[in-house]
C-alpha cells in the first residue's frame, strides 16, 4: 500500500520506461519519415488525434475507476478481518466464565484459538500472495496441526474448521452455553466469508482484452499525434511525444496495478501489516507485555 510520501521518481519511471522507450521510438521514425517522404503521405486532420485522445481518456477513467473498486473492496474486506479477528478473542474472553479458566484444558483451548487467529491472518495474506502460507507460523500454531496444514490445499481453510472443533470442545466441557458457541460460530463465519471474497478478488482477472485495446489505442493515438505535429513544432514533437505519453501510461500503470491488489507490490493492500496488527491487538488482550513491533514501510509503500 502506497503511503502519503514522496514516491520516488525512478519508480514512476520504471513502471512506464519500456513504453517510453517504444514511444520515442516511434516519434522517431515518424519525424524522419516525415522529413523525407512529406509530399508522399496524407494530411492528417487536427481533429482526429483529438477524437482518439478524449476517447482513450474516457476509458481509462473507467478502468482507473473499476480498478480502484476492486483495490478497495480488498481494503474492506482486511477491515471486517481485523473487527472480526479482535472480536473473536474478546467474544471468548467474555463468555468463558472466570470458574472456567481455573482448568487448564479450557485454558489451552483459549489461548490455543488466540494464536491460531493470529496465524491465520499471516497464513492467509500469504496464501493470496501466492508464497509459502506456512512461513513464520511455527509460533502461532500446534505441531498436531502444522501437521494437519501440510495435507490441505487450502491451508487457511483448514484453521478456521480447527477453530470450530474447538468451540464444539469448549461447549462439551461447558465452558460455554449453545447461544455463545451460536455467536462464535457466527463470527467464524463471517472469517470464512472475508477470506471467500478475498480469493475472489485473486481468482478473477480483469479482463485483459480490455487491458490490451487501451494500450493499443494509446499507441495509435500517439502515432497519430505525431502525424500531425511536424508541421507545428517540428523536431520538439520528440520531446512533446515523450511527455503526453507519461501521462497516458502512468494512469495506465496505477490502473492496471490497482487492478490486482495481492500480488505483493508496492500498490498491494498491505496485507501483511494487517496481520502484525492484528497480532499486536491479541496479544495485548491476551495481557502479553511482549508485543512485536508494527510492520516496517519500505520506504513509501507498506507491504
Amino acid at each position: 500500500m502506497l503511503l502519503d510520501a514522496k514516491i520516488p521518481f525512478s519508480y514512476l519511471f520504471s513502471r512506464i520506461r519500456n513504453d517510453l522507450f517504444r514511444v520515442l521510438i516511434i516519434s522517431v521514425f515518424f519525424h524522419t519519415l516525415k522529413h523525407f517522404f512529406k509530399n508522399d503521405l496524407p494530411e492528417i486532420p487536427a481533429a482526429l488525434p483529438s477524437i482518439l485522445g478524449t476517447s482513450i481518456s474516457l476509458l481509462l477513467a473507467f478502468e482507473l475507476s473499476q480498478s480502484y473498486g476492486r483495490w478497495w473492496e480488498a481494503r474492506q474486506i482486511w477491515g471486517a478481518i481485523v473487527n472480526d479477528s479482535r472480536s473473536l478473542v474478546l467474544q471468548l474472553q467474555g463468555f468463558i466464565a472466570d470458574e472456567q479458566m481455573a482448568y487448564p484444558v479450557v485454558v489451552e483451548l483459549f489461548r490455543g484459538m488466540a494464536y491460531r487467529q493470529m496465524g491465520w491472518c499471516y497464513c492467509l495474506g500469504q496464501s493470496l500472495r501466492k508464497q509459502d502460507p506456512l512461513a513464520g507460523l511455527g509460533p502461532f500454531i500446534s505441531q498436531d496441526e502444522g501437521a494437519g496444514l501440510k495435507v490441505h490445499n487450502n491451508k487457511p481453510l483448514y484453521l478456521l474448521n480447527r477453530h470450530s472443533r474447538d468451540l464444539k470442545e469448549l461447549y462439551r466441557l461447558g465452558a460455554i452455553n449453545q447461544l455463545q458457541q451460536i455467536q462464535l460460530d457466527s463470527t467464524v463465519v463471517r472469517l470464512v466469508d472475508s477470506m471467500g471474497k478475498s480469493e475472489r478478488i485473486k481468482g478473477t482477472v480483469f479482463p485483459t482484452t480490455y487491458r490490451r485495446f487501451i494500450h493499443f489505442f494509446i499507441y495509435l493515438f500517439l502515432s497519430v499525434l505525431s502525424l500531425t505535429l511536424l508541421e507545428s513544432i517540428g523536431f520538439y514533437e520528440v520531446p512533446l511525444m515523450i511527455l503526453v505519453a507519461s501521462t497516458f501510461f502512468l494512469i495506465e500503470r496505477s490502473a492496471k496495478d490497482m487492478q490486482d491488489p495481492f500480488e505483493n507490490k508496492p500498490t498491494d493492500t498491505a496485507v501483511m501489516a494487517i496481520a502484525r496488527t492484528i497480532e499486536i491487538n491479541i496479544r495485548q488482550l491476551l495481557g502479553e507485555k511482549e508485543v512485536p513491533a508494527p510492520w516496517e514501510p519500505e520506504q513509501f509503500y507498506l507491504l
